[in-house]
């Protein structure tokens, strides 16, 4: 039974990662409703204990936290500030939580309309994939201020295992983009390291086991260099939204006037993939990419 003197929450956006970040704060005993542009896992979730939401202005409306977790920055500005939106549905004094990963910019716009309504807005996007927040292991990096913050914590504890307040609105956009710079620059290199050794004629598998020993050992090695040594690529993160990510990272990259060479590399790897047709595949399969461009003639 749903524990009253929780927060009521709704939740929009249940893809592969909002679905079971639902499902754990069901679990976790918050009130929730729910709604999502695909019926199926709509249907689920409300199988699952949730109330049913038939827009965004209506989830907004039944709660005193709002959660979104959704595609990309158009989407959000949709369900946020366009027509039947959480900014129509709010009450005043309630919080608004965007765990999307999106262009910091029109986070901080979508933050200052809900702020004129007397609504608190928090950026905070997540790392760990589809796994993680399966588990409720979710990095959670969050921008906005102290106080929304506090009022959070409860739910970004249903969610995750690493919580950082990074600093004022649009902050978290800004680390999360920092993150899948330093996520797919290393997917690259792993992928790089495991194609070298199986052309030299060496067990990958092996080099794999001897790099995760030293200093080269990452979760990244870990979880995608087996995935690569498998060659299974279900995706847990798709190519196109890491792709999506990287337009966020060189327009942050250009704003400030910081040289992003070897980001540069990735981006072109990732648009290949894409451009091959595995934008639906597991970001882990740049390797294909990689092994696709050793193979083809000079």
């Amino acid at each position: 039974m749903a524990d009253t003197r929780r927060p009521r929450l709704g939740f929009i956006g249940l893809g592969i990662m909002g679905k079971p970040m639902a499902k754990n704060l069901l679990a976790a005993g918050f009130p929730l409703t729910v709604h999502s542009r695909s019926p199926g896992p709509v249907d689920e979730v409300v199988e699952a204990g949730a109330a049913r939401g038939d827009d965004p202005a209506k989830v907004a409306a039944a709660s005193d936290v709002t959660i979104t977790m959704l595609p990309d920055t158009a989407d959000v500005e949709q369900v946020l500030v366009g027509a039947a939106g959480v900014l129509e549905g709010a009450p005043a004094g309630s919080l608004v939580i965007d765990m999307s990963t999106i262009d910091p910019e029109p986070t901080r716009a979508m933050a200052a309309a809900l702020r004129a309504r007397d609504v608190a807005m928090l950026d905070a996007p997540v790392s760990g994939g589809e796994k993680g927040a399966i588990e409720a292991t979710l990095s959670i990096m969050a921008g906005g201020d102290e106080e929304a913050f506090t009022r959070a914590a409860p739910v970004f504890e249903a969610l995750g295992a690493s919580i950082v307040h990074v600093g004022p609105s649009g902050a978290g956009q800004v680390c999360k983009a920092c993150n899948q710079l330093v996520v797919a620059a290393t997917i690259e290199a792993v992928a790089e390291a495991l194609l070298l050794a199986e052309r030299s004629e060496v067990d990958a598998a092996k080099v794999r086991e001897a790099l995760l020993g030293g200093f080269a050992g990452s979760k990244i090695l870990e979880v995608h260099g087996q995935r690569m040594l498998d060659r299974t690529f279900d995706p847990g993160f798709r190519i196109r939204l890491h792709r999506k990510d990287a337009r966020i990272i060189e327009e942050a990259a250009a704003g400030t006037g910081t040289p992003i060479p070897s980001f540069s590399v990735v981006t072109e790897q990732l648009q290949r993939s894409l451009d091959a047709g595995d934008g639906d595949r597991d970001h882990s399969a740049l390797y294909v990419e990689l092994a696709r461009e050793a193979d083809s003639p000079a």
